[in-house]
């Protein structure tokens, strides 16, 4: 599909569903739901005013959340948007910031539903066209994943009820002129089977929305907006990792502006074993990218000495990153002097990827607190000199990979496993040194080749080995050894806002473990981190 060359944002050159946040630990699922179905969609705070938008969205869902709406600190929507024509459906707690605002009839439920549930559907024919659409082609009863404890006491003035449970007679609403909708239960997750169907009903029938979103129209529109932003002579720094996000950042600001993005490796001495060799081979050899390595390893180590908490890592690591990226600039400028490449490099490409801004913003406004901070976004300080480019900022991984391969990046790159920005520093719990890398770079390179070993890398969204600043008791031959705890971790996940753990054979376990604590003395006990994502996160710090 030709797609209009413009230097503007997503959202204003794509159709747009705008979910208001409530804090549903699902809420990002609703935005990637849509993606899946080629409509763009955009998370922003659920007390968002409509008014502070510089785009105008197709439809607006608003999300699940952890609050009672009559709570006096519970969150509410902006009452601007029922004068507007925007289509609105509610989710969840969604429904009842709709009922809320139309005779506040919501109450604690008896009984609570959490779980799987199954959903009477009611048609409406005779009565107003769009009233059935949200529900169209769906049948008559459906599964669902019911999550709440307050519930509608009564049909909201102006709605009628277009489904129920035995628990919760108002499990779905309409209204009766307006494209408005409320469903007690969430369509976004995969417990409910027809959710995303539901969904499709929402943004294409209802909202109009097209289905345009690809990366194959995305590259075209973002190598314009990356050369709108940067102008003709505009020089970029790229920083780059190795991981899939900064080699598909890098290769998509190559093609853009080509001789005038300088790409930048730091050796902060936290990379994997022999990163910086294959990054350099990979980026150069295979894409032409112009890259020079910079050894920064004693700096970093130096400013990490003594340090265990694990957001002072992030922060001084942060810190460090732009300081030797700003020198690296002046370098850069000062060497083209003179030349046709003459002028200062005034911007900074960083692999920033949309999960990275949720995680380290309070997208949900005032109710919500940061998870932690994000090399890429959260670990900056406020004050530097260079401007950041983030071509891949409104991008999850899923769609990252898909771009890579628009580009042509081999398979095997796209899909590689994710490396934090902080590098080996958060999977090393206490005091980075190196003796302490050697240990996590020798267990990580043993657990990696056992999964290629296995077939399984693609399977696994990310695993590591982490080193724990802890000792346990073990026996080597005849003798005690008391050694340090290596902690695998491995998950399965689509999005990497939420992640299972990773279901091993025992045999494939027991030979990872034997080969770690038979290869690295100084490990005494292997364990394997059975923690989801909530309540953990995937990195250990």
């Amino acid at each position: 599909m030709s797609v209009d060359m413009s230097s503007e944002p997503p959202n204003k050159t794509y159709d747009t569903i705008l979910i208001l946040d409530f804090g549903s630990q699902y809420s990002h699922l609703l935005t990637r739901r849509l993606r899946e179905l080629n409509i763009y969609s955009e998370l922003l705070p659920g007390t968002q005013k409509l008014s502070e938008l510089s785009w105008k969205p197709k439809g607006i869902i608003l999300s699940g959340g952890p609050y009672s709406v009559y709570e006096k600190d519970a969150p509410l929507v902006d009452p601007a948007i029922f004068s507007q024509a925007y289509p609105i459906l509610g989710v969840c707690y969604g429904l009842q910031v709709i009922a809320w605002n139309f005779g506040k009839d919501v109450l604690a439920g008896e009984k609570k539903e959490y779980g799987h549930a199954t959903v009477s559907l009611q048609r409406h024919h005779g009565e107003s066209n769009h009233i059935d659409n949200l529900c169209q082609n769906l049948g008559e009863e459906i599964e669902v994943y019911m999550s709440h404890g307050d519930k509608l006491a009564s049909c909201p003035d102006g709605f009628v009820t277009i489904a129920n449970t035995k628990n919760a007679p108002f499990a779905g609403i309409a209204h009766k002129t307006k494209p408005w909708y409320g469903i007690q239960f969430h369509p976004e997750v995969s417990h409910t089977p027809k959710g995303i169907e539901l969904l499709r009903n929402f943004a294409v029938d209802v909202c109009g929305a097209r289905q345009h979103w690809t990366m194959g129209n995305f590259v075209d529109k973002e190598i314009a907006r990356v050369r709108a932003f940067v102008g003709e002579k505009g020089q970029v720094i790229g920083a780059v990792s190795g991981g899939v996000d900064s080699t598909v950042a890098a290769t998509l600001m190559n093609r853009a502006i080509g001789h005038r993005f300088k790409a930048v490796l730091v050796d902060n001495g936290l990379l994997r074993q022999d990163e910086a060799q294959n990054v350099r081979k990979t980026l150069t050899e295979h894409f032409g990218v112009d890259l020079k390595v910079v050894d920064a390893s004693e700096r970093f180590l130096a400013d990490l000495k003594g340090v265990t908490d694990p957001e002072q890592k992030r922060k001084i690591i942060g810190r460090n990153f732009i300081e030797v990226f700003e020198e690296e600039a002046l370098r850069i400028a000062e060497a083209a002097s003179g030349s046709s490449e003459a002028g200062n490099v005034e911007f900074l490409m960083q692999g920033t990827i949309y999960p990275d801004v949720i995680e380290s913003s309070s997208v949900k406004g005032q109710h919500s607190s940061t998870i932690k901070s994000h090399h890429n976004v959260g670990g900056l300080p406020s004050q530097m000199r260079l401007k950041v480019v983030e071509p891949l900022r409104e991008l999850y991984k899923l769609e990252v990979r898909q771009l890579g391969l628009e580009l042509g990046i081999p398979e095997e790159l796209v899909w590689r496993h994710p490396f934090p920005g902080p590098g080996l520093a958060i999977r090393i719990i206490g005091e980075v040194t190196p003796s302490q890398l050697a240990l996590a770079r020798k267990a990580n390179e043993i657990f990696m080749s056992e999964l290629v070993a296995e077939g399984i890398y693609r399977e696994v969204g990310q695993a590591f080995a982490a080193i724990l600043p802890v000792r346990a008791v073990g026996v080597v031959g005849d003798k005690r050894s008391y050694g340090q705890i290596v902690s695998l971790r491995a998950v399965e996940t689509s999005d990497f806002m939420t992640a299972d753990w990773y279901y091993f054979s025992k045999e494939f376990l027991k030979r990872v473990s034997l080969r770690i604590t038979n290869e690295m003395p100084e490990i005494s006990r292997v364990e394997y981190d059975l923690t989801s994502k909530p309540p953990g996160t995937i990195e250990l710090e």
